[in-house]
């Protein structure tokens, strides 16, 4: 992590002129050509099976990658974007909602009206290849009856967090939903053949997306966030990388993380920290930072962005995934809604039953 001393003048805000956002475009890209451009095309009945697929939660992250892709692919490549919803009967209880097994509250789902959203966007902006967007719904009771095995993958993972997490990552890696069917307008069951998917994991431990960055830079301005984020960063492969290969290896797909790439992370982990996030700065709108794109803005159509992952944001925005650019952290367990599914005081870092592993 960059170790650089505090500044001793004003930093200038970040802005769509920033020198570091095209450098970063083109190590993101270069990470995505190396992961997304020579995966050969699965076994598969349908008639343009998708090579790969994106864990697509209509965050920034997820969308920036697949915008990326874009430019990368022909056109006639399909990509499928995994999009997973749960049953909570907590949320439902607390909403007086009446369960119902078809619909069962996933389109009032956070991460379902985010990733309907990017997708929406994503055609619109990257017109003339089919986004195959899979709502993958989850049951209840589904959730339940594989919980044993979950718990079995994540192990030595044993937190409630672990748990919620895992069981994203585990329904969306199966592939299994629903899809539009365009000429009927009536789902159709869909699962996705593609053994290669694509995480945004490492953006929010890089470029400060978490609440607690936010915290940290208010009890100790840079150098408290500095701090933080090395820490976060040096924990990845203990947190995160061995409990979600396993799950999502599980059914027989492997996750590449275009954010860890060695050379992208050369150059991140050399940015000072000013220059990745906009903590301490003018929270401004992109037309403010660049005049000359104000032409491009509706009135009124584009939010101030978030100062977290603030240079994403803006290369998001330049990218013309100006919603995307605008969309607020949400960690996947809440987005998804598979925390807290049972009523009660729960929290994250509490321990889950033991299960006995199988072999």
């Amino acid at each position: 992590m960059n170790s650089q001393l505090l500044p001793d003048q004003a930093i200038p805000p970040l802005g769509l002129n920033s020198p570091a956002i095209e450098d970063i475009f083109i190590h993101l890209r270069h990470s995505l050509a190396l992961r997304t451009t020579s995966i050969p095309t699965p076994p598969s009945d349908h008639t343009s099976p998708a090579k790969f697929a994106i864990l697509f939660s209509g965050g920034l992250d997820c969308s920036l990658l697949a915008r990326i892709v874009h430019d990368l692919l022909p056109l006639n490549e399909d990509v499928d974007l995994l999009n997973v919803a749960f049953e909570n009967p907590r949320v439902l209880k607390a909403a007086n909602a009446i369960i119902n097994s078809s619909t069962a509250g996933y389109l009032q789902c956070p991460d379902r009206i985010t990733g309907l959203s990017s997708h929406a966007e994503l055609q619109q902006v990257c017109a003339g290849r089919t986004w195959r967007f899979v709502s993958i719904d989850v049951p209840y009771t589904e959730t339940t009856d594989h919980r044993p095995q979950i718990t079995s993958l994540i192990y030595p993972h044993n937190t409630e967090m672990d748990l919620s997490i895992a069981c994203a990552l585990y329904f969306a890696a199966r592939g299994k939903g629903n899809v539009e069917n365009h000429a009927s307008n009536e789902p159709e069951q869909y699962t996705t053949p593609a053994r290669v998917l694509l995480s945004g994991l490492g953006a929010d431990e890089i470029f400060a997306g978490y609440t607690r960055h936010a915290t940290a830079f208010a009890r100790r301005g840079y150098q408290g966030l500095s701090d933080e984020l090395d820490l976060d960063f040096h924990r990845l492969g203990k947190r995160n990388l061995g409990r979600d290969d396993r799950v999502i290896s599980h059914w027989g797909r492997e996750v590449r993380y275009p954010y860890l790439d060695e050379d992208f992370l050369h150059l991140a982990l050399k940015l000072p920290v000013w220059e990745k996030c906009g903590f301490g700065q003018q929270q401004v709108t992109p037309s403010r930072s660049l005049e000359d794109c104000s032409t491009d803005i509706e009135k009124g159509g584009v939010e101030m962005l978030e100062p977290s992952k603030l240079l994403l944001r803006l290369l998001a925005y330049k990218l013309g995934m100006h919603s995307a650019a605008a969309e607020k952290k949400r960690a996947i367990q809440f987005g998804a809604r598979t925390a807290k599914m049972e009523a009660g005081k729960t929290k994250g870092t509490q321990k889950i039953a033991p299960c006995s592993r199988e072999d």
